[in-house]
């Protein structure tokens, strides 16, 4: 059993050395060694207690039957609360890390949330959300509205927390956002929310929620949406919104997800009426790039639990390590976390810096966005795999809740849904081609970071070239195709530019020094898997490298 997800993550460590300045990294290694082996043991503990026998309730009447909608959690969950917001996942990239004396980023946090994911993916929701909502708070309300909440909300201690939502979710629209009806009605400065939010996570722990609702006068469609900051708290005392139900869902049971109803809830307008579909958009990648460190969080894990399992268990008067189909599963697995591990904080470096800019030019969105969509919809596909892989690999065991493989399983499905589906996505990279060609941006940053490769690796670069041709050529086509045939492509468009992205990402990995010959292993056998998955290998890489790749301890950055 791993002690520390952090310590036992090369590749984590790796990555932060080389994107964090060294004073910040020397701070983010510290607090990441500390957080690695809480949540690797307590936090685990709890998460496990949450998901089979201490899921939220809804306290609907109290015992003189009146309406109070109070959700309970159990005591573990909320000393796994406090003890994750203090570590500023939330508030530092909004605020300065004290011991620093400088505000914080989205690298560190986002390392946080992939090592929590590895043992509560259910938590990381509450998170996420509450990462969102401190975004639009900080970004879009006005100053007082921004002095009197968005300190609790990126609190790391020294003030109440208050945990975040984003309410978007109606029953008659899902993913039609632009069909949704709730409505806000003015009431002096302000306003007052009537209708019903139908998947609203993290409902009852959340200090503020932010809406989206239709003035009284406005357009249809998503142009007719603004955005709302709701204090839950107040309004539920004063019974302006209640919950009718929590959510009975297949998996991340920590989250309470409900049914809301607002009945003349107090509300406060945040930024320009006619751009708060917009705004929850920008806070919607911010939760997507979330959706995909959740993922390799997950991915991590089950890899993990497979590879134990098979050093440990004996079958047929051997190791399970020894078998040729159970060496081939478990070298893919390392290598395609690895890769889209690295792939993964290349797009929050990108996060990072395009957030940071405030002059970023719309192509450096575009672009972001199309990352950000990529990334978020392989990853999510990867994840229930890699746990239907740790099932596999258990055998029987894994079926069995005693073991962890069943609960990877169950959370991880609700990724590919959450902050967009594969469809969803799959449109997204449409409209980015068709409004920005963005694949010019795309293949002209493949080819800067192709550039930079400085091993010879010369068959394998090709293999990637030809990749890049061939999407080129798709794209062509498409845009000269009609709209029936252009919708069928999407989601496989998505999938080889991710293809591509990662393939890329391996090879820029490859550096001389100690991990020479295990960046090239990682390149050639991801590459190979992805381009060429059908040939017959007389050699096959799998065999060939996994004693480097499986059983060799990775070498650790000084």
């Amino acid at each position: 059993m791993v002690q520390n997800f952090y310590t036992d993550d090369a590749v984590l460590r790796r990555i932060l050395k080389n994107n964090l300045d060294p004073h910040f990294f020397e701070f983010a290694d510290r607090q990441l060694s500390q957080f690695g082996e809480r949540v690797a043991g307590e936090i685990d503990e709890r998460a496990r207690h949450t998901d089979r026998d201490g899921q939220p309730k809804l306290i609907k009447y109290d015992k003189m039957g009146e309406d109070i909608s109070k959700v309970q959690v159990n005591e573990g969950y909320l000393k796994t609360v406090q003890e994750t917001y203090e570590t500023g996942i939330v508030g530092y990239p909004h605020k300065v890390i004290p011991e620093l004396n400088e505000k914080g980023n989205y690298m560190f946090s986002y390392a946080q949330g992939y090592l929590l994911s590895q043992s509560e993916p259910g938590f990381y929701c509450p998170v996420t959300l509450t990462m969102a909502t401190a975004y639009l708070i900080d970004h879009y309300a006005n100053a007082e509205l921004r002095a009197q909440f968005l300190p609790h909300v990126i609190s790391t201690g020294e003030v109440e927390l208050y945990e975040g939502a984003t309410f978007l979710t109606e029953r008659q629209g899902g993913s039609d956002v632009g069909a949704n009806e709730v409505k806000a009605v003015q009431d002096g400065e302000n306003y007052r929310l009537y209708g019903e939010k139908y998947f609203a996570s993290n409902a009852g722990m959340c200090g503020v929620a932010m809406v989206l609702a239709r003035m009284e006068g406005a357009p249809e469609g998503t142009k007719g949406l603004s955005l709302f900051l709701v204090p839950w708290e107040e309004n539920r005392l004063n019974q302006k919104l209640s919950i009718r139900r929590l959510k009975d869902k297949l998996g991340v049971r920590a989250v309470p997800s409900a049914e809301v109803e607002f009945e003349g809830a107090m509300a406060y307008l945040v930024g320009d009426p006619k751009q708060g579909f917009r705004y929850m958009m920008e806070a919607l990648n911010l939760s997507r790039v979330c959706n995909t460190v959740a993922s390799i969080g997950i991915m991590r894990r089950a890899y993990v639990e497979a590879r134990d399992y098979a050093k440990d268990r004996e079958a047929f008067g051997g190791a399970l390590t020894q078998y040729p189909m159970v060496q081939e599963t478990l070298v893919n697995l390392i290598t395609k976390l690895e890769v889209e591990t690295y792939a993964t904080f290349e797009v929050v470096k990108m996060f990072d810096d395009v957030m940071a800019n405030s002059n970023a030019l719309d192509e450096e969105k575009a672009l972001l966005r199309l990352y950000i969509a990529i990334m978020k919809k392989e990853t999510a596909e990867q994840a229930i795999e890699f746990s239907h892989e740790a099932i596999e690999m258990h055998g029987g065991n894994g079926y069995i809740e005693d073991f962890v493989p069943p609960r990877l399983l169950r959370d991880a499905q609700v990724l590919t849904v959450w902050e967009g589906t594969t469809n969803i996505l799959g449109l997204e990279v449409l409209r980015l081609l068709e409004k920005y060609q963005v694949h010019e941006a795309f293949l002209k940053d493949l080819n800067q970071r192709l550039s930079r490769v400085t091993i010879k690796a010369n068959d394998l670069i090709q293999l990637v070239k030809r990749g890049m041709v061939e999407l080129k050529e798709t794209v062509t086509k498409l845009s000269q195709a009609d709209d029936q045939v252009k919708l069928m492509y999407p989601k496989k468009l998505a999938k080889n530019m991710s293809d591509l992205f990662e393939a890329v990402v391996a090879l820029e990995q490859i550096q001389e020094g100690e991990t020479l010959n295990r960046d090239l292993a990682i390149a050639e056998v991801f590459i190979h898997q992805t381009f060429k998955s059908n040939d017959y290998q007389a050699d096959p890489l799998a065999l060939k490298h996994f004693d480097l790749l499986v059983n060799q301890e990775h070498p650790v950055p000084n």
